[in-house]
């Protein structure tokens, strides 16, 4: 199952970052990768950097259970959560590419606060605020349940925290403020990750 793991692994990077780059820079010249900011140590920095060490990790895991150098836990490591496993993380790879498309060129990885790009909120986005990383999180939780070592664990969680930073200190003030009021009553409707949680509040 690890193998499959890394074969799904690689999949989800080929069609979600590459083959989307790709597509992005025919359609506008530009690849929509903007990188990660922020000072050494900020809270933005730190999303950013913990996001690369997520998917390094994530992807070392499978790796290292492929050369017997870390071992499943024995409570996780089940054909049925195995195969539950691949569901969630083709599921995830399909979402993913998804809900790409539905941003269309305002798809973006990380953010340039010099450009305002249109603010999508029809289709899944209709749903969640983030269905990408919602759907990254889908995916990643089925590839770790594929290949269930403490190394897959600690990947997830790490990726976990991450895009909650990236979200509330860099995506959501920067979207607060190019889009004004519009961004606020539209988080006022839709949640975060998952419809309905994670909605702004009135005071916010």
């Amino acid at each position: 199952m690890a193998m499959a793991a890394l074969v799904l692994y690689l999949v989800f990077i080929a069609a979600g970052l590459g083959w989307k780059s790709y597509r992005q820079w025919r359609a506008t010249g530009s690849t929509g990768f903007r990188g990660f900011h922020g000072r050494p140590g900020s809270r933005e920095w730190l999303a950013g950097v913990g996001f690369i060490a997520a998917i390094a990790v994530a992807l070392l895991a499978p790796i290292l259970q492929l050369t017997e150098n870390v071992t499943p836990l024995a409570a996780l490591d089940n054909r049925p959560l195995q195969l539950a496993g691949i569901a969630l993380a083709v599921l995830g790879i399909l979402a993913t590419i998804g809900a790409q498309q539905t941003m269309g060129e305002s798809w973006r990885v990380g953010v340039d606060t010099r450009e305002t790009t249109t603010l999508v909120s029809t289709g899944v986005f209709g749903w969640v605020r983030n269905p990408i990383f919602t759907a990254m999180l889908m995916f990643a939780a089925g590839a770790a349940l594929m290949t269930p070592n403490p190394l897959a664990l600690i990947g997830f969680a790490l990726l976990a925290a991450s895009i909650e930073l990236q979200v509330r200190v860099v995506e959501e003030p920067y979207l607060l403020a190019a889009h004004g009021k519009t961004y606020r009553h539209y988080a006022l409707r839709v949640g975060r990750f998952l419809p309905g949680v994670g909605r702004f509040s009135a005071q916010d």
